[in-house]
């Protein structure tokens, strides 16, 4: 178990291109972070620095408070499960796993037994004899973490070790990942791009995009208290709809003003648009929280253009104003293309951002 400070740390490429162009951040002992972004946002760059496996342009790398910015991989303490595998298709599952203990001068019992103790937890315990080739896509990643874990690594980093499994397996996969976690409470960064993957593994979830961190929380911090546009529209599924309206404010309440509908509000609880009086602001609704309502409680009516069948729920898909507009209904629900259906806004759920600086606008009542 390890902490780890990023200070100031950035990748250069070329003159032009950086890989990463700022990284603070601080793990604390046992925890799980995932870095979580689209592609070519920084992740595998920063996951391969703090491995060591890339030179730093700039910056620091801390582990338990020691600069380990310069020194080479192998003395890091540190093991990295490649998205891969990079397991040796030559060697058996027994000497795959057994490989850097053997490098350590490790006694032969006790590399057994190490072996076998990490091979049953991660569920191929009676694959040790096996050869890499033998084995399913799975049983091949569950190799690759067996090797990583064996050695007891200070720092355990995942380098979107789930994204060769097929979709069934992934999700088995992530949740026997997080059970081991909590088991050998190492401290892990995990890299994906599959926001499923974040929220339901992390502790902390580091969002990046174009080379810097644009907001660190927990699940519920990212999805719930989004802290710009960026974030709202890449975390859910579906993501968030967004709706630029005109704010306007006087004595008794707060309307809000789209071209298709107007929504208002009591100033009581929104205090903080009052500032906004008369400019324009983007409301932020997450699809559950677009209500199906009787035609007398509706904010505006709207055909439904496309439904989704999910099983356990449904998406509803509607054409405002050139805008598509998902919402999630009940599988119970009657629905249907070409149904029009009134709609309201779960006021306590809504986000509200700057039209500008598209960053959030906090208010006192938004959700804990």
């Amino acid at each position: 178990m390890a902490t780890l400070e990023l200070v100031d740390l950035a990748k250069r490429f070329s003159k032009k291109v950086w890989g990463v162009k700022k990284m603070d951040l601080e793990v604390n002992e046992k925890e799980f972070i995932v870095l979580l972004g689209p592609s070519g946002c920084g992740k595998t760059t920063t996951m391969r620095m703090i491995a060591g496996l890339e030179e730093v342009t700039r910056g620091t790398i801390l582990l338990d408070g020691n600069d380990i910015t310069d020194i080479p991989s192998r003395n890091r303490g540190i093991s990295m499960v490649f998205q891969n595998y990079a397991i040796w298709p030559h060697m058996s599952v027994y000497e795959n796993i057994a490989f850097s203990l053997k490098l350590k001068k490790m006694p032969a019992a006790e590399i057994k037994q190490r072996v076998q103790e990490t091979a049953d937890m991660v569920k191929i315990g009676e694959l040790l004899k096996r050869l890499p080739g033998q084995l399913s896509g799975g049983q091949q990643q569950r190799v690759a973490l067996a090797r990583a874990l064996a050695v007891r690594p200070r720092l355990f980093l995942m380098d979107e070790p789930l994204s060769n499994l097929d979709a069934k397996l992934r999700v088995i996969m992530r949740t026997e990942l997080k059970a081991i976690h909590q088991k050998t409470e190492a401290t892990s960064i995990f890299v994906t791009h599959d926001q499923s993957e974040a929220m339901s593994m992390a502790d902390r979830i580091v969002i990046m995009k174009d080379g810097v961190i644009v907001q660190i929380g927990t699940p519920d911090d990212v999805y719930f208290r989004s802290a710009n546009m960026f974030v709202a529209g890449f975390i859910g599924t579906p993501p968030s709809n967004f709706f630029t309206v005109k704010c306007i404010y006087n004595n008794d309440k707060i309307a809000l003003e789209h071209s298709q509908f107007t929504l208002d509000l009591d100033p009581k609880g929104f205090e903080e648009l009052k500032e906004y009086n008369g400019k324009e602001i983007v409301i932020g609704a997450r699809p559950e929280d677009l209500l199906v309502v009787p035609d007398s409680e509706a904010v505006f009516t709207e055909e439904i253009l496309v439904v989704e069948p999910q099983g356990s729920h449904q998406v509803v898909a509607l054409n405002l104003s050139e805008t598509i507009v998902k919402m999630i209904v009940s599988a119970e629900a009657k629905v249907k293309p070409g149904d029009n259906i009134g709609l309201n806004f779960n006021r306590k759920r809504l986000h509200f951002f700057n039209k500008e600086t598209e960053d959030r606008i906090h208010l006192k009542n938004e959700v804990e």
